[in-house]
């Protein structure tokens, strides 16, 4: 058995303002996204990302901004959380209502804003995307440089360390050069040349939501960003002191890691293993994996997902026209629209419900326990064993077989075990 090493949390950086005081620099970095998030809230702007032109104008004239800012701010606010779009409406959302009055409100606003700077700041035209990921895979480490640094640091020293740290990312994915080199290899893999265009959109892209200042050759962290990595350091060595200690495994493994904790300690679990990686890469990972077979990944790489929040909107929205998907992301969708738990289940359609209700059981019985399984019987919308038979051979889900088959063998009572088996049987068979 190995022990695992664990490091002290990081302490707070010398000199980190207060909560209050963090809170009034972030709502200043927001305040044309929250006026725009008011006008659009009102009714004034339909509910659609991008803007559109005529729209665009009359925010502009209400607001005395420019299109530009406009859609800047439009852009912040639906990232932070301001805004969320139902359909054709654009609704507030829950920190909106929660701006004036709630310091931490406006802090995780923030945060999702930070950590969505790859979204707010579009990329070089011309860049390869894998260029790009690596670049915003190495971003952590300067960040970390910044504040160990705690004042400026110049443009080489943190060129030369995104350079050494794509080189590891190639290293660590075998892409190392082999056969004959006439001359040797840029750092990295690759031009030097790129790799300070993209140190540069990314110290634009980062100052863009104020977590550091640029100055003649050089950045500094402001206080915002200071506090958010000193933030993201504090989880990952909590993670790193976990039983759990997830936080380096893939996302399949870590979230069956996560499978048989409480909720709580699962949500650190999802917290550390996101915080040490770029938010885009992560979410199109636990995506990934919520397209596999396996129900239980699926239902988990969700949970994993809200604690995402607002960063995930946009990508979790793309896949409600993904069968498989389409049940958790609209699950999902409502709930970050600020519906109750216990409310959301409204949403679905009976069709909808009724696949959950299947792909859960699938969940159930390739994880679970016997009891579980009858217990999920409960939980069908449908309100008789019959009916629910019904509109389970009727929604085409492909582990309709495997379900039946399992909750008949389980169930106590033989009358009902007959029914469902005649049913797993009518499914095998191509009936209804």
């Amino acid at each position: 058995m190995t022990t695992r090493r664990t490091r002290p949390a990081p302490r707070p950086p010398e000199g980190t303002p207060p909560p209050a005081e963090l809170a009034r620099q972030a709502r200043a970095v927001l305040a044309d996204a929250v006026r725009i998030a008011h006008w659009a809230a009102d009714g004034r702007s339909p509910g659609s990302a991008p803007l559109a032109a005529q729209v665009l104008e009359r925010a502009a004239a209400a607001l005395e901004l420019s299109p530009a800012q406009v859609r800047t701010g439009w852009d912040r606010a639906r990232l932070a959380g301001l805004i969320e779009l139902h359909g054709d409406t654009a609704r507030p959302g829950w920190r909106l209502r929660a701006w004036d009055r709630d310091d931490s409100a406006v802090l995780r606003g923030w945060v999702a804003l930070f950590d969505a700077w790859s979204l707010v700041h579009a990329s070089p035209d011309g860049i390869e995307a894998t260029a790009v990921a690596e670049a915003i895979e190495a971003v952590p480490q300067v960040l970390s440089l910044l504040q160990l640094s705690a004042g400026p640091v110049t443009v080489p020293a943190l060129l030369d360390l995104l350079g050494q740290r794509v080189a590891e990312l190639h290293e660590e994915r075998c892409e190392v050069p082999y056969g004959p080199q006439e001359q040797p290899a840029p750092v990295g893999g690759r031009s030097a040349d790129l790799n300070a265009l993209l140190l540069d959109w990314a110290l634009e892209g980062l100052a863009s939501v104020g977590a550091l200042t640029l100055g003649a050759g050089h950045a500094t962290l402001t206080p915002l960003g200071n506090w958010a990595v000193w933030v993201k350091l504090e989880q990952i060595c909590v993670a790193a002191q976990s039983p759990a200690g997830n936080i380096e495994q893939s996302a399949a493994d870590m979230l069956l890691g996560c499978a048989r904790l409480t909720p709580g300690p699962a949500r650190a679990e999802y917290r550390a293993w996101l915080a040490a990686r770029p938010v885009g890469s992560a979410v199109a990972e636990l995506l990934a994996v919520a397209r596999g077979e396996d129900a239980l990944l699926r239902g988990l790489a969700f949970e994993a997902l809200r604690v995402v929040g607002a960063p995930a909107e946009p990508v979790v929205r793309s896949v409600v026209g993904e069968a498989s998907l389409r049940p958790y992301a609209l699950l999902w969708l409502a709930e970050y629209a600020g519906t109750d738990p216990d409310d959301a289940q409204d949403v679905l359609s009976r069709e909808e419900a009724t696949w959950l209700w299947v792909d859960t059981a699938a969940a159930v019985a390739d994880h679970g326990e016997t009891g579980l399984l009858i217990r999920h019987l409960d939980s069908a919308v449908q309100g008789t064993v019959p009916a629910l038979l019904d509109e389970v051979r009727a929604v085409g889900h492909p582990r309709t077989v495997q379900v039946l088959v399992a909750l008949a063998a389980a169930h106590p009572d033989p009358a009902l075990a007959k029914a469902v088996r005649r049913a797993a049987f009518q499914v095998h068979n191509g009936g209804v």
